[in-house]
């Protein structure tokens, strides 16, 4: 006798409704990213217990070790996670407006996010610990080094900023003084954002070009 199709397959009662909601890994993962957040602002990295994490998430230890192998690999995740909202520049065919937005783009992820209580307590081991830092360096920092030097390149083929202008310099320049404020102090506003741009654009703008 031929087997009836999707023999294996769990029995759902007659008239019962799939299951909707959150899968249970995407909750606990969740809640795992949550706690590490919230942990990191209130205990800095020095103070964060991997531990602790799974007593705030309400999970087994192992659970995170499941997922993330070490401590500097969860704060890795935290950030990476804050930090991709903010990193895409939209192309608007008006180049200021993009240089703009790549300065604006990491002051509000500073200013406005959670994302900037977590970088502020993880600066130092950023800079000193190569098993965070040189991940984040990697992918955060690269991708949003990446998207600024795209903006920059499409300004070159507009005309309005000069083609032998440095991309590797200007992305600092656009990008750095927003972290520079956050370590040394001073207001990040938007005001400030505009004078960094229109700094950059007297440096590089083209001859000709427009803004």
């Amino acid at each position: 006798m031929q087997d009836a199709p999707f023999r294996n397959s769990p029995a759902r009662p007659a008239g019962s409704a799939p299951r909707r909601g959150r899968p249970r890994s995407d909750r606990l993962q969740r809640a795992i990213l949550d706690a590490a957040r919230e942990l990191l602002v209130s205990e800095g990295f020095a103070g964060l217990r991997l531990e602790h994490v799974a007593a705030r998430a309400g999970v087994g230890k192992a659970t995170i070790y499941r997922r993330w192998g070490s401590k500097e690999e969860l704060s890795l995740a935290v950030l990476e996670e804050l930090a991709s909202p903010h990193i895409v520049i939209a192309e608007t065919g008006n180049t200021r407006q993009e240089l703009l937005a790549a300065t604006m783009n990491a002051m509000r992820a500073v200013n406005d996010t959670p994302f900037g209580p977590v970088i502020a307590a993880l600066l130092s081991q950023i800079a000193m610990n190569p098993l965070l830092g040189d991940p984040f360096r990697a992918s955060v920092v690269q991708g949003r080094r990446d998207e600024v030097r795209r903006a920059i390149w499409r300004g070159i083929r507009r005309g309005d900023l000069r083609a032998d202008a440095d991309v590797d310099v200007a992305t600092e320049l656009l990008v750095g003084p927003v972290y520079f404020r956050l370590m040394f102090g001073g207001e990040l506003t938007r005001d400030f954002a505009e004078r960094v741009v229109d700094a950059v654009l007297r440096g590089y703008a083209a001859p000709d070009g427009g803004r």
